[in-house]
């Protein structure tokens, strides 16, 4: 029996599923890292030595950054913030462009954000933090991954559903959006 391809298969989807590896991989390293540094920021209370001011600061912008970089994962895993209501309506096609729209949406946004992340790593390698003296530029640059790859994904994802409609999708890099389709039967 011959498997049936679908839109997405092969390079596009091998693609994406390293994209996603790397993007999961350097979320667990941030939150390894959020850990650590609250860890030794609450054993330092305990111990007669100075405290490492830089350990609240690392927490914090590991924080930002992890939130930042796994927005593209989100959109690709359908994990980001949807209304199921929508997906309960009787037209298929109402549907469909509703999701389109709101990839549409989402894509214009993220990258109206990488546009303005860029504009910040130009203009702040003035500043340092506090604690740790990072450039300020430095900062910007996990946001500015986390932007691009969620804009790509959403347009990725707009263009399989604008092609495919919306499919339940139960596979972890799949670039369709998961729906309730008990409604239409």
């Amino acid at each position: 029996m011959a498997s049936r391809t679908r839109a997405g298969d092969g390079p596009l989807r091998r693609l994406v599923a390293v994209l996603t590896r790397v993007e999961i991989g350097i979320a667990a390293a941030l939150t390894a890292v959020i850990f650590l540094a609250v860890l030794v920021q609450a054993i330092q209370r305990y111990l007669p030595l100075p405290g490492f001011a830089w350990t609240g600061e690392l927490s914090q912008f590991s924080l930002v950054w992890l939130t930042f970089l796994a927005a593209g994962v989100l959109v690709t895993r359908d994990g980001h913030i949807a209304l199921q209501v929508i997906d309960n309506l009787k037209s298929e096609r109402a549907v469909r462009t509703i999701h389109i729209a709101a990839h549409i949406i989402v894509a214009i946004v993220a990258i109206l954000f990488a546009w303005q992340c860029t504009s910040l790593i130009s203009t702040s390698s003035i500043l340092t933090s506090p604690s740790m003296g990072m450039s300020m530029s430095l900062h910007y640059v996990l946001p500015l991954v986390g932007f691009i790859s969620t804009a790509l994904r959403s347009i990725a994802a707009a263009i399989v559903v604008g092609r495919e409609g919306v499919a339940a999708a139960h596979q972890s890099n799949e670039l369709t959006v998961k729906v309730n389709r008990e409604a239409q039967s």
